[in-house]
């Protein structure tokens, strides 16, 4: 490999949400896949997600004090452009510091003053937007991006058509180790003989899916003739587990705050019920799973009901609105389990969209830029 690729230096910047990070850090990965002697340097928020993962995954990374507009009229928003001022000034020197050879901006506010800084000192960026529904700092950061890697098709309502490309959200390849149906039904203590219905809402948990699946289980128990895995999250666990239904002493239901062996619990499956995050669905095509998307209705722009949509539409997946969800998610789920052949249909459609070298895809992008 060239002296020319050998030392280049990149600045990935973004975070807020594992949404970000975690393709923030695969991207970063790959690069030092193809070429262990790049420099690479993270640019997050003070005391978001980013600054424990990164540094957890072998690499450096700088904060910026830094925050989001409220959406209505506030005092606060005062604060905000004063910290904005403060990080367009510290990401300024960053640059000037580090001398990237190319920014990489993954979304979320600390990606902001690094584009902006990288377009005003003809550094080239790259963006990866990982939604349907492209987010506020990339839609701006799009006009001065030499390239925009999206998930989605028909993002050309977002950002410049030549600038597009399509290659897939990151994913963590650590959730798809191979490994046997029996260890994983072991692991979980569950019946192979029964189908597996899995209810995630993300690790901190889902308080619609939560409320609906106890309220459920309260009274529906005799009519459920599968097996439940259901990942409360950490902030709902405790009461959950509080409670006197006898659903907790059944061998049917398995009630978890975090699942860290994702790969068992994506072998073990045969329904996934789950939020529509853009990596969540990146990771359901690569298993390839029946899967019900309930998309949350408290993120910018309602972004993951756009995710869930361009599933449906490519008939991949079956969406229940929050405010459906005690009328008929387990209808739904009643209705799948009976139907083999949709069950099959909608794994057929998942799979096609599934592009599990998206990271690395990226990555050659960001060397050859």
């Amino acid at each position: 490999m060239s002296n020319e690729i050998k030392n280049k230096r990149f600045i990935i910047s973004g975070g807020g949400t594992g949404g970000h990070v975690y393709p923030a850090i695969s991207i970063a990965q790959a690069i030092k896949e193809i070429n262990p002697n790049v420099e690479i340097l993270f640019v997050g928020a003070n005391g978001k997600i980013e600054m424990q993962k990164v540094p957890q995954a072998g690499f450096n990374i700088e904060g910026l004090d830094i925050a989001g507009f409220k959406r209505s009229l506030s005092f606060s928003n005062i604060k905000v452009v004063v910290l904005l001022i403060k990080s367009l000034f510290k990401a300024r020197k960053i640059i000037k510091s580090f001398k990237p050879d190319a920014v990489v901006g993954v979304g979320g506010y600390a990606s902001g003053p690094l584009g902006f800084w990288a377009n005003r000192m003809n550094i080239p960026l790259v963006l990866q937007e990982q939604n349907s529904f492209a987010g506020v700092t990339n839609r701006i950061l799009g006009k001065g991006a030499n390239t925009i890697c999206v998930a989605y098709d028909g993002m050309e309502k977002f950002f410049e058509k030549n600038k597009i490309i399509n290659t897939g959200n990151p994913i963590r390849k650590k959730q798809f180790s191979n490994v046997q149906f029996k260890e994983a039904y072991a692991h979980f203590n569950l019946n192979p003989e029964k189908p597996v219905v899995v209810f995630v809402g993300g690790s901190l948990g889902a308080r619609a899916i939560n409320n609906v699946i106890e309220d459920y289980l309260k009274i529906g128990l005799d009519n459920i003739d599968y097996q439940i895995i259901w990942q409360t999250g950490k902030l709902y666990n405790d009461r959950i587990m509080a409670s006197e239904a006898k659903f907790l002493n059944d061998d049917r239901v398995k009630i978890l705050p975090f699942i860290d062996r994702m790969d068992y619990l994506f072998k073990v499956a045969d329904i996934i019920v789950s939020r529509a995050g853009a990596g969540t669905i990146s990771e359901l095509c690569l298993v390839a799973k029946p899967s019900i998307l309930v998309p949350s209705p408290n993120v910018a722009e309602d972004h993951q009901t756009q995710n869930a949509k361009a599933l449906v539409e490519q008939n991949a997946a079956i969406m229940v609105k929050d405010s459906d969800l005690k009328k008929v998610l387990f209808l739904e789920i009643k209705n799948l389990l009976n139907n083999k052949n949709k069950q099959e249909d909608l794994s057929a459609q998942m799979a096609k969209l599934a592009k599990p070298d998206a990271a690395l895809d990226i990555a050659k992008i960001v060397l050859s830029i």
